[in-house]
């Protein structure tokens, strides 16, 4: 047995899988070096990466962290109410029609100042004014969110996520205007994420000419976004000043830092350090989140079964998606059956040290959807567990 795989089994022996475990040593080792790789920009925590209010305060205590970017309205209310809110800050990484989020967000003042929504067309200030007209509520805060594709050939060539029809420097000073000529809307922000650079690795493991490829293009994309989002910013600046520019995620900080137009970065996946996030040549987080399942058959020699693990991560389908056995190490899915609903079977040299009742111990390929799974992530420091602390499904949550 590896020291690593020791240490957990010795850790959680007491426990039955399916269950998760949270190092601190390793989360707060990659808070340290997302702090250290953003050179001194804050860092707004993207809250879809954790999915665990506690873990959200922890990282949000450290120097260097502040906000929150949610994902939902929904989730940001529930983040920022109350009279020990997680962050007074926090921005809605997308845009909502959710209109019983917005009546409670309309409802509240002091939610009303706290939290921020994403807007990219003037149809988002319209399911504002459909569930409460200005003059009936207070000022509601927008952040413009400016689309970081790289688009060639006439739109032809699109290199990047589907996000904001706001592309150009004009497009964002119209929709500036609009905004400000509103009755009833506050803009605050303007963001750009750039998701072919920071959510791409640029040194996939045993792929050299394909991360050759990503990082001309990345080099490319980061030169032509620069120069066109800093002329968003003054064109938007030039209708209203704003509070902050956002950009980054964790596979670009300091590139992102790099630009002198943003004021601010974010950040979630590197806390956990999931597998997609293995193939970066800036930086080699430490796997913080683990999760284990009990093995339950023996089927054939060098096979193992445990039980569910269909714990897929969403995007494009693919073997990148799927969780990883880690530990121990040598165990691999079946191409035939992959990680299933209710078995999954592993095949490889260390299956025949595994017995009925043993565990075994993955990766997930995204951070915070292993918080889908579980309750609970158990909180691991040194070789003890020291507690759990509830995930948002734990918490009655799901958004």
């Amino acid at each position: 047995m590896t020291p690593a795989r020791t240490r957990l089994d010795a850790a959680t022996a007491d426990l039955d899988p399916p269950l998760a475990v949270l190092d601190l040593d390793a989360l707060d080792a990659n808070a340290a070096d997302l702090t250290r790789r953003a050179g001194g920009r804050p860092i707004r925590v993207a809250s879809k990466s954790v999915r665990s209010r506690a873990v959200l305060r922890r990282v949000l205590a450290r120097p260097g962290f502040a906000g929150v970017l949610a994902y939902t309205l929904a989730e940001a209310l529930w983040l920022a109410g109350g009279d020990d809110p997680v962050s007074g800050d926090v921005v809605v990484g997308y845009p909502t029609v959710d209109r019983t989020a917005l009546r409670r967000l309309v409802a509240d003042p002091a939610l009303a100042a706290r939290v921020t929504l994403m807007v990219d067309s003037p149809d988002h200030l319209d399911a504002v004014d459909a569930v409460a007209r200005p003059g009936r509520r207070p000022p509601v805060r927008v952040c413009l969110d400016l689309d970081a594709s790289l688009r060639a050939a006439g739109g032809r060539v699109h290199v990047g996520v589907r996000r904001s029809p706001v592309h150009d420097p004009a497009g964002a000073a119209a929709l500036a205007r609009t905004v400000c000529d509103r009755r009833g809307f506050t803009l605050a922000g303007l963001m750009a994420y750039e998701a072919q650079v920071a959510g791409v690795p640029d040194a996939p493991p045993g792929r050299p000419l394909r991360g050759l490829a990503v990082r001309g293009v990345q080099a490319l994309s980061l030169r032509e976004l620069a120069r066109r989002r800093a002329a968003a910013v003054a064109a938007v600046s030039a209708v209203a000043p704003l509070e902050f520019v956002n950009g980054g995620g964790t596979g670009s900080l300091e590139r992102t830092a790099a630009d002198p137009a943003v004021t601010e970065l974010a950040a979630g996946s590197g806390l956990y350090q999931p597998t997609l996030f293995d193939g970066y040549r800036a930086f080699r987080g430490r796997p913080a989140l683990l999760f284990a399942l009990p093995v339950t058959r023996r089927p054939a020699p060098g096979t193992v079964t445990v039980a569910g693990g269909g714990w897929i991560a969403s995007g494009p389908p693919g073997a990148d998606r799927l969780p990883r056995p880690v530990h121990p190490p040598r165990l691999r899915l079946l191409g035939t059956e992959g990680a299933g609903e209710v078995q999954t079977p592993l095949r490889g040299p260390d299956a025949d040290a595994l017995r009925v009742g043993d565990r075994v111990w993955f990766r997930h390929a995204k951070a915070g959807e292993v918080c889908e799974h579980v309750d609970a992530l158990h909180t691991l420091e040194g070789n003890a567990l020291t507690g759990a602390v509830p995930t948002y499904r734990g918490e009655g949550h799901a958004f």
